[in-house]
């Protein structure tokens, strides 16, 4: 992808480009996440966080444009691998309880890698003058930080004692 990374500005283009790849996968992984929940408020969690995502790639289209960075032409590994295994989990036989823990389980990875990425990107955009860049990365931060409260408040109150 890179032949050198010798800046900050290296960094942020590679974080960049990565955070792009990783939520283009997530929209295409969301709405079978959506299909596969049975619990209504977890649909309705991964519909919603559908039409974040899609947010999160118009963002992260905008800061491409004003930072001047093609951000095509790159696939996250990391988030090629988490599907992957979300696929396989959503493969597996289960119980409709189990099933919803295990969707749960799935989109707290996505979710904390997410928030690694979107973290270390707003902190180089600010270290390199990009304000508006890292307000708009702080902006998603802070939506995928909302998610993963959400997915874990549903699991503790009741998803993971109805899959005991």
């Amino acid at each position: 992808m890179f032949n050198k990374l010798e800046t900050l500005d290296d960094l942020l283009e590679m974080q960049l480009k990565d955070l792009y790849s990783a939520e283009k996968q997530l929209v295409k992984a969301l709405p079978k996440m959506a299909a596969k929940a049975n619990d209504p408020q977890l649909r309705q969690g991964f519909e919603t966080h559908l039409q974040e995502t899609e947010n999160h790639v118009a963002r992260l289209e905008q800061i491409g444009e004003a930072l001047d960075i093609s951000l095509g032409g790159h696939t996250c590994k990391a988030m090629e691998g988490l599907i992957a295994e979300g696929q396989e989990t959503m493969s597996e036989r289960a119980t409709d309880e189990v099933m919803d823990a295990a969707l749960i389980a799935a989109a707290q990875r996505v979710e904390h890698y997410e928030i690694s990425g979107y973290g270390t990107a707003a902190h180089y955009a600010e270290r390199l003058g990009h304000s508006k860049a890292a307000a708009i990365l702080r902006q998603t931060l802070a939506e995928e930080q909302n998610t993963d409260t959400k997915l874990n408040t549903l699991a503790k109150s009741y998803i993971n004692a109805k899959a005991l």
